[in-house]
């Protein structure tokens, strides 16, 4: 991209387990509970053990499991990073180690949320129109403070220097990402790429006020341009770019808005790698001052894009494994299809994706 090309080193970089071979960066999109998606996929990559991770690029969902990952892969490499996910994924969950008070908040927040006609979704969808989170929740309630605070040991992910590691926010005054670099991050700068206006209030970091990274770049990219050795960045996307259907109800045209938002940067990202990759090819430009990026993508297919949108609000243990099991089949066959071509050449069609 329009990163200086940078000269690269042999064998694999960042978190690499015993039999890696090669190396990638890891962009993850944030997307609710279909987090646990990616969840499948992490793991499944962890177990194949022949990729190597340089950066990870996350926003909301996609960077609590890029945090997790690290500080479980620094307490116990692969394996560590693979139990550590699935014990945050089951602590989180309705089903897991809420205390009920705790889990009684978050059902109520997640239950009026879900759009799922019930007489409470209904009644706080009304009410929200008039009243913000710092009326409906004035104490600022948010159960993945507490999970975080407890699961997490952010020494180690400050520790972590094998891999960088970038988390957006976005900034309330300003509209513009925000990237947080792993030897800052917090709890709060993790409920920051998390916070959902409409839901939690916004989460204020050096004076300034944060809300849910989605919103300017889901995941951002330009990170791995300009921070990485490598070329290679694999985007694990889990929200649908197409939806062959008209939304028609108000919950279903502003679930639909929320997906067009949450990829708009995205997109202008992507369109710009390959109207830099076309310069380059053309020999516009040189592959010695710009970086060409070999970009793949995996993603859950019709079956993820099946769910309703309203289900990123659903946080079930069972509907979490779901999703995990549809993550590790995904990465499977991805790696099938595609590791071969990794440090070789792009296995996303740009031009015919995203133009």
């Amino acid at each position: 991209m329009t990163g200086k090309a940078t000269k690269k080193s042999d064998g694999p970089r960042g978190l690499a387990g015993p039999n890696a071979e090669k190396s990638l960066s890891l962009a993850l999109q944030g997307g609710g509970a279909h987090g646990a998606f990616t969840w499948g996929v992490l793991d499944h990559l962890l177990e194949d053990g022949r990729l190597s991770i340089e950066a990870i690029t996350g926003t909301s969902a996609g960077a609590l499991n890029a945090i997790v990952l690290l500080e479980g892969w620094v307490e116990g490499g692969p394996e560590g990073a693979r139990a550590q996910l699935r014990q945050f994924w089951k602590r989180v969950s309705l089903d897991g180690d809420l205390s009920p008070i705790q889990r009684s908040l978050f059902d109520r927040f997640l239950g009026y949320w879900n759009a799922d006609g019930s007489p409470g979704h209904l009644w706080l969808d009304a009410w929200s129109r008039v009243a913000s989170p710092y009326d409906l929740n004035p104490l600022d309630i948010n159960p993945l403070r507490d999970a975080l605070s407890e699961l997490i040991d952010f020494e180690r992910v400050h520790a972590c220097v094998d891999t960088k590691l970038f988390v957006a926010a976005t900034n309330v005054w300003s509209g513009k990402i925000r990237i947080f670099n792993a030897p800052e991050l917090t709890v709060d700068h993790v409920l920051a790429s998390t916070c959902l206006p409409m839901l939690f209030k916004a989460v204020e970091i050096d004076g300034e006020p944060y809300w849910d990274g989605g919103y300017s770049g889901n995941p951002a990219l330009f990170p791995l341009f300009y921070e990485t050795r490598g070329d290679d960045i694999l985007l694990v996307q889990i929200n649908p770019l197409e939806r062959r259907s008209t939304p028609r109800t108000t919950q279903e045209i502003q679930n639909r808005l929320t997906e067009i938002t949450f990829n708009s940067n995205l997109l202008h990202e992507l369109r710009a790698i390959e109207f830099v990759t076309r310069l380059i090819d053309e020999g516009k430009l040189s592959s010695k001052e710009y970086k060409r990026v070999f970009m793949h993508r995996l993603h859950g297919g019709p079956k993820l894009d099946a769910f309703a949108a309203s289900s990123r609000m659903k946080a079930g243990w069972d509907f979490f494994k779901e999703l995990r099991d549809l993550g590790r089949a995904a990465a499977r066959s991805w790696l099938s299809d595609h590791y071969e071509a990794i440090g070789t050449h792009s296995t996303l069609d740009l031009p015919n994706t995203y133009s």
